[in-house]
């Protein structure tokens, strides 16, 4: 059956045969223009209204699910690179993390917020440090809302004013607060940033979209501005693998953002925004795992152990580390435990790369922490029990006394020490020793430094010569290992 459009459709001179099932749409479009119900519409409007439609059908169809007891789908396959679901993907993202960085204070807003604050508040006559009650702070959100806009409003809530801890007649410290607010922006901008890099859009950073992060920094932080183009490569990768190893204990390869934000170590690498300034500053740039002195250590100390220049550490040049105070039993260990398991050559010996070398640095330089413990401990878990016995401890502890007499100290009792270890930790079990015992007994970094190196037996066994020395350092004769 056929016909033609209606004759009150402009632009036919003579009648076209068409199936009339095919015009259906035709004339139902032309009928919804001349209406004029689509005209006028906002983007805003017409979004509202697609989210409400989509939150239908979703609400439907968990409803649909529900009631004939479907198990709901928990996993989606990522689309395929290229493919329209991909592309509307990666442009919804990019409109979110823009809308978020619109609405995010800037450089010059802090410093307006900032000068709102010092302008509207009191001098506490007894501190000395300004601060600001209730209603002050209320009037100072809508001062601030009109010299800055309403994009610092969500600050100035009651419930953050409760954050804070107020004197006797309530009143906030306003440093305190612009702190938070500092905080609050920084890490806003970092968890945008990060969000921009990662391609899968999971919430989580690979090895290289980290370095990629980092390297986007290093102009913004004034102590690497001069960094020499050649290392930066380099120090990125090192950077980053402290966030691995502290934010990616399962090695999985990838690291949670939501972690990494919370961590310490971010916290650690912006501290590199402020000059340094004199030696004390110097010394604190040694410690910052982060600075460029720490990168360049941690390079010439492998460069001095790989004797034979082939690019990998073998036990015996391992042993050389830290002037060769950690014992011979611990490095073997190392090797058996966290590096057998790593790359290595037909026909060749087991020797340590730099990837392993930094993680075997971060764990003796963190022992105290969680990750750094757990490195160790696997070391010190001679059967692979999940324990350490009695036995243990006289095993790990001989090398530490061979090395104790040897610098000239006095003979060392290995039962009293092995009792002394045992105080430390008060295991539940008084038989053996756990990885949950030493941890939650919060020396457990210091025993296994007692076990593992001659120089934190010493520093154990002059702990008290070394607090009345009043931060002044001692230091082993290790010329005499």
């Amino acid at each position: 059956m056929s016909s033609s459009v209606d004759e009150e459709d402009e632009g036919y001179d003579e009648p076209v045969p068409v199936v009339m099932s095919s015009m259906l749409w035709v004339r139902n479009l032309r009928r919804y223009i001349r209406s004029g119900i689509g005209h006028g519409r906002s983007e805003a409007r017409m979004e509202h209204e697609t989210r409400r439609i989509l939150l239908n059908m979703y609400k439907e169809k968990h409803r649909k699910n529900a009631e004939a007891g479907i198990i709901p789908s928990f996993y989606k396959k990522k689309p395929e690179d290229g493919s329209v679901s991909h592309t509307v993907q990666r442009l919804a993202k990019y409109r979110f993390l823009k809308k978020q960085s619109d609405i995010l204070l800037n450089a010059d807003d802090l410093d307006a917020l900032w000068q709102c604050l010092r302008e509207n508040c009191l001098v506490d006559e007894t501190t000395g440090s300004v601060k600001v009650n209730y209603e002050d702070f209320c009037q100072i959100a809508s001062l601030c809302t009109e010299q800055i806009g309403p994009k610092c409003r969500r600050f100035f809530s009651p419930s953050n004013f409760t954050k804070f801890e107020k004197d006797e007649s309530g009143r906030i410290a306003i440093l305190s607060f612009y702190l938070y607010v500092m905080r609050t922006v920084s890490l806003t901008q970092a968890r945008i940033d990060m969000s921009e890099l990662e391609e899968d859009s999971d919430g989580f950073l690979q090895p290289y979209e980290m370095e990629a992060y980092i390297r986007g920094l290093i102009p913004n932080l004034a102590q690497l501005r001069d960094m020499p183009a050649e290392f930066v490569q380099m120090y990125c990768h090192i950077a980053t693998h402290k966030f691995f190893f502290f934010c990616d204990p399962n090695r999985r390869g990838k690291a949670c953002i939501k972690k990494i934000l919370l961590s310490n170590c971010l916290q650690e690498l912006m501290e590199l925004h402020q000059e340094s300034e004199g030696d004390a500053a110097d010394a604190d740039q040694t410690e910052n795992w982060f600075s460029l002195a720490s990168s360049q250590r941690i390079c010439d100390t492998f460069l001095d152990l790989d004797k034979d220049g082939n690019g990998t550490l073998s036990e015996e040049e391992l042993q050389e580390y830290a002037d060769g105070t950690l014992t011979d039993i611990f490095i073997q260990r190392a090797f058996d435990e966290h590096v057998h398991h790593g790359k290595t050559v037909i026909g060749l010996a087991w020797e340590m790369d730099f990837e392993s070398f930094l993680d075997f640095v971060l764990a003796l330089e963190n022992k105290d922490t969680p990750e750094g413990l757990t490195f160790i401990f696997k070391c010190l878990d001679l059967q692979g029990k999940g324990c350490l016995t009695a036995p243990d401890i006289h095993i790990l502890f001989r090398d530490v006394r061979e090395k104790w007499v040897q610098i000239g100290n006095y003979e060392l009792c290995t039962e009293d020490v092995r009792d002394e270890i045992w105080d430390m930790v008060k295991p539940v079990d008084p038989l053996r020793i756990t990885l949950s015992n030493m941890m939650s007994c919060k020396q457990g970094g210091t025993v296994a430094s007692m076990l593992i190196d001659v120089r934190g037996f010493w520093a154990h066994d002059n702990r008290e010569n070394l607090l009345q020395e009043d931060g002044e350092s001692l230091d082993i004769d290790v010329d005499r290992v």
